[in-house]
């Protein structure tokens, strides 16, 4: 699973990535500061089972900070986009080979419209952001386009004379992408169109074809950044017309990261607040303060709250945390609650053991939910902060 953190130079994006990776991708006030593309690991947060069951967890990819679980995911921040990129304008190419690899999308935006639509600096409130929402989905859009009109001939001729499973030969062709054969029977029949005869859509059906395609398979977040200096009216207008929306200050996440590390202040991630514990001159304290008055607005910096929504509410993901031993909830070596797993909403005991490891999957033999200490069936739906002991005849 991979996060693309996607959006038009000089936006802050760079920023974000450092504030949710603590990374160290370069920063500058000039377009395509990101030529090759940033990876790195961030965290979505959930409620840790420990303080619920009374134990002391010790995580082993990730920290528990006070009952919040920090749980590993990919990100990757892509490189800048400018008009025009499925044509191979600015770093389109490459920007669209990295987004191949992000299930979900987090496009941000400069909020308070001081970039124009190359990412050049302008007056405050003189770009509208919705613009760049809007641009972004466009290239995209056409980059799917370009990829089946490609193939489309080829397709309709085969089907015509093999009747052959048009949801079948997409999702072979473009697996690459990402595309299953559920994205696009869904997409067929959401825009009602002929699986039968694709030789018969028009231009229009094939575009409409590639947009539902990427609303199904590159949904996307807005991450309204600068907030800090963003009129409010332009932020709430961004909320209106989007479906998923953080109004967003990664200047100031990473400025509370920076500190925390440094012992100056104690933060959890997505909290709404934090407390100064490291000695601090007055410029220290204003800048914090500063950072405060916006958190109790917001209820946050946003960045954490754009990752977990991507994760949590857009890939509709749990967490699940596997056990050796039921009764003290840890694996071999005596680790409480060691490991912490995203599946998708849905999943059973199986898919469990196949993230686990793929021979414990093949020699599955039952599991056992550890609260309860009692068997489950293979078909049970995995619930988010399940412990689950899977029994299994590989070692």
């Amino acid at each position: 699973m991979e996060i693309g953190i996607v959006g038009k130079p000089n936006v802050g994006k760079s920023t974000f990535f450092n504030a949710c990776t603590h990374g160290s991708a370069e920063v500058a006030n000039y377009p395509f500061t990101t030529i090759d593309s940033n990876k790195g690991v961030t965290y979505v947060t959930s409620r840790c089972p420990c303080q619920e069951l009374g134990l002391t967890c010790n995580p082993k990819n990730a920290q528990c900070i006070a009952g919040t679980r920090l749980v590993p995911t990919s990100v990757i921040d892509v490189a800048g986009i400018v008009p025009d990129a499925h044509l191979g304008k600015g770093l389109g190419n490459q920007f669209l080979d990295d987004i191949r690899r992000a299930n979900v999308l987090i496009h941000v935006v400069d909020a308070s419209g001081s970039t124009d639509e190359a990412g050049n600096p302008v007056k405050r409130g003189t770009h509208d952001p919705m613009e760049d929402v809007r641009f972004l989905e466009k290239e995209i859009d056409m980059w799917f386009v370009s990829l089946f009109q490609r193939n489309w001939e080829k397709f309709s001729r085969k089907i015509n004379l093999t009747n052959a499973n048009i949801y079948q030969i997409i999702a072979d062709h473009f697996s690459g992408i990402g595309i299953s054969e559920d994205d696009a029977y869904c997409a067929i029949r959401t825009l009602d169109l002929d699986p039968d005869r694709p030789k018969s859509w028009k231009e229009d059906d094939l575009s409409n074809f590639a947009t539902q395609i990427r609303m199904n398979t590159r949904p996307i977040v807005i991450a309204a950044n600068k907030i800090d200096i963003a009129d409010d009216d332009i932020v709430e207008s961004l909320r209106e017309n989007t479906e998923y929306m953080v109004p967003v200050s990664a200047e100031a996440e990473l400025m509370l990261k920076k500190a925390n590390t440094a012992g100056l202040v104690s933060y959890t991630p997505g909290n709404s607040d934090f407390d100064i514990t490291g000695n601090l001159n007055p410029k220290q304290i204003d800048a914090l303060e500063k950072v405060r008055v916006l958190m109790k607005k917001h209820g946050s910096t946003g960045v954490q709250t754009c990752i977990n929504t991507s994760i949590f509410e857009v890939l509709e993901r749990i967490v699940v945390y596997p056990v050796e031993n039921e009764k003290r909830m840890c694996d071999g070596k005596e680790a409480v609650l060691p490991d912490a797993y995203l599946l998708k909403k849905g999943s059973n005991p199986r898919d469990l053991a196949e993230k686990i490891h793929t021979d414990i999957a093949k020699n599955y033999i039952y599991a056992v939910n550890a609260r309860t200490c009692r068997r489950i069936s293979d078909d049970y739906e995995l619930q988010d902060c399940d412990v689950i002991k899977i029994v299994s005849a590989a070692r």
